[in-house]
């Protein structure tokens, strides 16, 4: 899997934008994509 942008550290902007964009996965309810969101990518 590759790695998707915002990358740590986090100003207030990409901080705002990750969260929605975890949102945004989470509304779609579908267990891959969720997972994406929070999980780590190595």
């Amino acid at each position: 899997m590759e790695s998707k942008p915002p990358f740590p550290p986090f100003d207030e902007e990409s901080a705002r934008l990750k969260v929605r964009l975890a949102e945004d996965a989470w509304n779609t309810r579908e267990p891959e994509r969720v997972s994406l969101a929070y999980s780590i990518v190595v």
